[in-house]
């Protein structure tokens, strides 16, 4: 889910997944890796934010609407 995400502001921001990668500093095959596993880290999606120039909102919601 957050791998198509992160799809779409790169395709927004008209960047590809190796300009992601070197504003990293990793390795375009270890980014793909983590979009086939869809497996990010916290930290690795406010930095993917930063430099996609999004702000990344993490939220529990419950079934009342509840954001936690």
């Amino acid at each position: 889910m957050m791998a198509e995400k992160i799809k779409i502001l790169l395709i927004k921001n008209k960047l590809s997944v190796a300009d992601l990668a070197k504003a990293q500093s990793t390795t375009p095959q270890n980014l793909y890796n983590k979009f086939k596993r869809d497996n990010f880290s916290e930290q690795e999606l406010r930095k993917i934010a930063e430099i996609l120039g999004a702000q990344l909102e993490i939220n529990f919601i419950l079934k009342d609407g509840k954001r936690i």
